[in-house]
């Protein structure tokens, strides 16, 4: 049994836009996907960290969801800002239910279990969200959001999953910060960061935390094992 996590898989195998076109890292990136998650048991966790699907609709993302339903063991989904066919739980959960996408569950609201650690998380907030002023309505939900899922962990051991990062080379998000310090969060794993940006992400411990990026391109499209 082991507990992985990945972010930014990107797919777009029925929406047309495929991440090739970027070449370098994203050449063949479906190919490198189908090779890295091949290491999936029935007995793994596998935690994506959003931007998984280009679709605009859960229908335009089914061949997405079947590429990834293909792979054996659990997968938690959490919401990226590239998430556009991400609706209400109940509607996904149907739509997973009758396309016989077994094994697919939600961090929203929510948090999880991996043996006796709580998997918690939610979409988060960064700093590009400012452009044309600070959405505060948007970021005190993602902060309701996160705080509920980490309230739902109970005292387990924490660890948490996040599509932004809360932190990043010259910038902090000190109200996410705090949230992960008070509930004891110990890991938090995040994605979004891309190419170049991928030498300004903070990796290993600020404070009692410990940062760890998962974004595809990162890990050249193979899960990070957190842990067995």
């Amino acid at each position: 049994m082991a507990l992985y996590a990945l972010g930014d898989t990107h797919l777009s195998l029925s929406a047309r836009k495929p991440m090739d076109v970027f070449g370098g890292a994203w050449s063949g990136y479906v190919d490198k996907l189908r090779r890295g998650l091949s290491v999936l048991r029935e007995e793994d966790t596998l935690v994506l960290c959003g931007d998984l699907s280009w679709g605009m609709s859960l229908e335009q993302a089914r061949e997405d969801f079947a590429f990834l339903a293909s792979f054996p063991g659990r997968k938690l989904l959490l919401k990226g800002n590239h998430d556009y066919w991400w609706t209400t739980a109940a509607k996904m959960t149907r739509f997973f239910e009758e396309n016989g996408f077994s094994g697919f569950g939600l961090l929203h609201n929510n948090c999880a279990l991996y043996g006796d650690i709580a998997l918690c998380g939610t979409r988060g907030w960064f700093y590009e969200e400012d452009r044309g002023g600070h959405d505060e309505k948007v970021f005190r939900r993602e902060l309701i959001r996160l705080e509920a899922s980490l309230k739902a962990a109970g005292e387990r051991e924490k660890y948490c999953f996040l599509h932004y990062p809360p932190c990043y080379e010259g910038y902090r998000c000190p109200e996410i910060m705090e949230l992960l310090e008070r509930y004891g969060v110990t890991l938090c794993c995040y994605g979004h960061l891309h190419g170049a940006s991928h030498r300004l992400a903070v990796q290993g411990k600020v404070g009692p935390v410990r940062y760890q990026m998962v974004s595809a391109d990162y890990l050249n499209f193979r899960p990070e094992k957190i842990c067995d």
